[in-house]
């Protein structure tokens, strides 16, 4: 049985935004059974987890004695047993792969930058300062992001992969400004409209739900 640690408990601006949220939904699309490994408060800086994730992170991917972190790579490793993430074909498999990296390289960083100052930092003088800076760069990634979909539903033409899953997760971290493209916010929606999706985020809202 495949398992995927995550918190027990975050705040609740997080719920919904932790990246085990990844794994789960690319097991979702790939029909694959899992548990999982909540951890409570200071369990991840236990030496036990810490030998598993060496950053103290969620999620990690176990599955008989195998372990495996970082949720750019859990996604890859799932979709290698998932035509729907990771096709078959050569080409569209490096471009799913492609998209996937750009997510977690090129766009995500930016945005995080922007997240970080307004949920942790936002009556600090240096945070004002740099803000305006900071947001300007994400909108010229996502501008980037938002030409290059043009008026295609999925990143890759008609079908949804591994790329659009990590893409629109990292979408969801600053909705509010991605919202301001009409076509990167009918993606968000549409990627997140799929079953697995809604399954995968149901069951991380339920395990908080649960220890609430």
């Amino acid at each position: 049985m495949i398992t995927i640690s995550a918190f027990q408990w975050v705040p609740d601006f997080a719920q919904g935004q932790v990246r085990d949220l990844r794994a789960r939904w690319a097991l979702e699309e790939a029909g694959l059974p899992y548990r999982t490994r909540l951890l409570a408060m200071g369990d991840q800086d236990k030496p036990e987890y810490r030998a598993l994730q060496p950053f103290g992170q969620v999620p990690i991917f176990e599955e008989d004695g195998f372990v495996l972190f970082e949720s750019g790579a859990i996604v890859l490793h799932i979709g290698e047993r998932s035509e729907t993430l990771l096709p078959k074909d050569t080409a569209a498999r490096s471009r799913a792969t492609q998209w996937l990296i750009a997510a977690l390289n090129s766009i995500e960083p930016w945005i995080m930058q922007v997240a970080l100052i307004d949920l942790f930092y936002p009556n600090e003088e240096w945070a004002k300062h740099r803000r305006p800076g900071a947001l300007e760069f994400a909108h010229k990634r996502l501008t980037g992001l938002s030409n290059a979909l043009g008026n295609k539903p999925f990143l890759d033409g008609d079908n949804f992969t591994a790329g659009d899953l990590m893409m629109a997760t990292v979408l969801r971290i600053m909705e509010d400004e991605t919202a301001k493209y009409a076509n990167l916010a009918a993606y968000v929606e549409r990627c997140t409209a799929r079953p697995a999706f809604q399954r995968a985020l149901a069951a991380q809202l339920g395990d908080f739900k649960a220890a609430a």
